[in-house]
């Protein structure tokens, strides 16, 4: 542990990694810095990250079930089918966003391995209604920063 409230947690799926990955979804959360700024809520970025993921999608790096971007912050649903590790997969697109578009990441990233229908639908709505929370819209559809 690095500072307090701060812990480095291995993002390879461990010993409780399906021997199918392709079933796998990951609760993806990464954040800039400084967080409060609007980084990435806007048409130019959101364009970037969409043709971004699309690309990660045809190189068969990923699959993107739902993502999202909020002004300081990204959350997706994504699956890594197995061409490389999540780690590589996140850490590339940072990379990449950060050298193109100038965006300020946290390090690391936040992934949590979602476990039945349930607990996608409830990540889901929590990804769609963050910006109903945020106040930057009335209706989760109207949020133009989603795919």
């Amino acid at each position: 542990m690095d500072t307090i409230g701060r812990k480095h947690l291995p993002h390879d799926g461990g010993s409780l990694a399906s021997a199918n990955p392709e079933g796998e979804v990951y609760f993806i959360t990464i954040c800039c810095v400084p967080r409060g700024s609007n980084q990435l809520a806007n048409a130019g970025i959101w364009q970037a990250i969409d043709e971004a993921l699309a690309l990660k999608e045809f190189s068969g790096e990923l699959t993107c079930r739902l993502a999202l971007a909020m002004p300081d912050h990204f959350h997706a649903l994504l699956g890594f089918p197995g061409v490389k590790p999540m780690v590589q997969v996140v850490t590339a697109m940072k990379s990449w966003m950060a050298s193109q578009h100038g965006i300020r990441w946290q390090r690391d990233f936040f992934d949590h391995r979602v476990r039945g229908w349930e607990s996608a639908r409830e990540k889901a709505e929590y990804i769609r209604m963050n910006p109903v929370r945020a106040g930057l819209v009335a209706n989760p559809k109207d949020w133009p920063y989603q795919r």
